[in-house]
């Protein structure tokens, strides 16, 4: 299956290279040229995660080099577990946040950094790769590829709009791992990635790579986990679960979309945002347009400009065929609080503020089976929750070791020369 550019679909490449490069010479997004409709025989006597992964993502590899090794990328991608929990008789939550950082992000970017380690093994040339973040996607890309040979790994956060406990998994990693506090908020961050790979500097002297969503790489192992649990719920039940999604940069929702398209047992997919109202305005009134990043409680979803709304809007291009697919709620700072504070009594629950937007939009749902998308572990946002909760929440074994390691930061401005004049250094 050849991949091309949200920008211009006659220059195709092959799904190695679109992971390799990260982001299209045009500026543009890799989208694969068709979404084959694999539907639910075709994983018929699969149950676990890995298989079912691999099964799915058979047709975007076929032909390609790493074929071969599509099925160790799928073990390496799971090698933690992903619950599917049940909290009421028509409720589940999907725990995505058992990985090495406690967050939904471990799935994708573990996907790339083993993809990526194959494509690098033989070639001389260091990659380097950005990633701008707004709380986790910088951990878990650095947690993936540390201590990796053949890659460089650098992490763009918005200084003072992630918790302490995320900062220090941003910071406490192997030399390969550089990371930049940035003065500005994410939309900055993302922006100084996508002008390093236009800027004449960066391309000469550097090959680049991205691992935000904006990578293929980490938006196809997203699809996997809503195929598993929208099989084992279907095979249980015979009903297709909603997804309640929290989003930001909203890959993990297109990543839904397209596990849908793809023939899978899903139903309604609906958004979960946090104040900041970019997608809610394009549904409600058909017209794009980026708002400046609010800062709230559910720092990681803070996007202003969400970069895979390009995928969204390459695929579904008019607000009324967008409709179609999904729907979309805002969940402001006192219905994060709220819901927080009432989860172990409603729900028998602690949920960090990301989750919490879910939950908050399932309460409103009439649902009959709903599935609420856990992206975050609530340890990660102790001054958030434990007030509300009244109660100290433990941080799990894999966090914790990794809150023992020393911290490494360098404080820059939100711009490009910033950046490249440190790194120079």
């Amino acid at each position: 299956m050849k991949f091309h550019s949200t920008r211009d679909e006659s220059d195709t490449t092959t799904v190695s290279e679109a992971i390799r490069r990260g982001l299209a010479p045009d500026g543009g997004l890799y989208v694969p040229e068709n979404l084959p409709d694999l539907g639910i025989d075709a994983f018929d006597g699969l149950e676990s995660n890995d298989e079912i992964a691999r099964r799915m993502l058979e047709p975007f590899f076929e032909g390609d080099v790493l074929s071969d090794a599509l099925g160790e990328i799928c073990r390496d991608t799971y090698g933690f577990s992903v619950p599917i929990r049940e909290v009421g008789p028509t409720t589940r939550v999907l725990e995505l946040f058992h990985g090495p950082t406690a967050a939904f992000k471990d799935v994708g970017a573990a996907f790339l950094a083993s993809s990526l380690e194959r494509l690098e093994a033989e070639v001389d040339d260091l990659l380097t790769i950005l990633v701008a973040t707004s709380g986790d996607t910088g951990a878990a890309v650095a947690a993936a590829f540390d201590d990796r040979a053949g890659c460089e790994v650098v992490v763009l956060f918005p200084q003072g709009r992630v918790s302490e406990r995320q900062e220090k998994l941003l910071t406490c990693w192997s030399e390969n791992i550089t990371s930049f506090a940035v003065d500005g908020d994410f939309d900055d961050c993302q922006k100084m990635v996508k002008d390093a790979f236009a800027d004449r500097w960066w391309r000469e002297n550097r090959r680049l790579s991205s691992a935000n969503s904006i990578n293929v790489g980490r938006l196809l192992p997203q699809m996997t986990y809503y195929a598993t649990t929208s099989l084992r719920l279907w095979r249980e039940t015979g009903r297709k679960p909603d997804f309640v999604i929290p989003t930001g940069n909203a890959g993990n929702s297109l990543g839904c979309l397209y596990a849908r398209e793809m023939g899978l047992p899903i139903g309604q997919v609906v958004l979960a945002t946090n104040a900041n109202r970019p997608i809610t305005n394009y549904l409600e009134t058909g017209q794009w347009k980026p708002f400046e990043t609010r800062k709230t409680l559910a720092t990681a979803m803070d996007v202003g400009d969400p970069s895979n709304f390009e995928r969204i809007t390459h695929r579904w291009p008019t607000a009324d065929s967008l409709r179609q697919q999904l729907t979309a709620y805002r969940v402001d700072d006192d219905a994060i609080r709220d819901t927080i504070r009432r989860g172990p009594d409603a729900w028998d629950e602690v949920w960090d503020p990301h989750t919490a937007c879910g939950i908050a939009v399932r309460e409103k749902l009439d649902s009959e089976l709903a599935v609420v998308v856990a992206t975050a572990h609530p340890a990660k946002f102790p001054d958030v929750v434990e007030p509300l909760v009244e109660r100290e929440v433990p941080i799990p074994e894999q966090m914790a070791q990794m809150m023992a390691r020393p911290k490494s930061v360098t404080e820059i401005e939100s711009t490009l020369d910033a950046m490249t004049r440190a790194l120079r250094r």
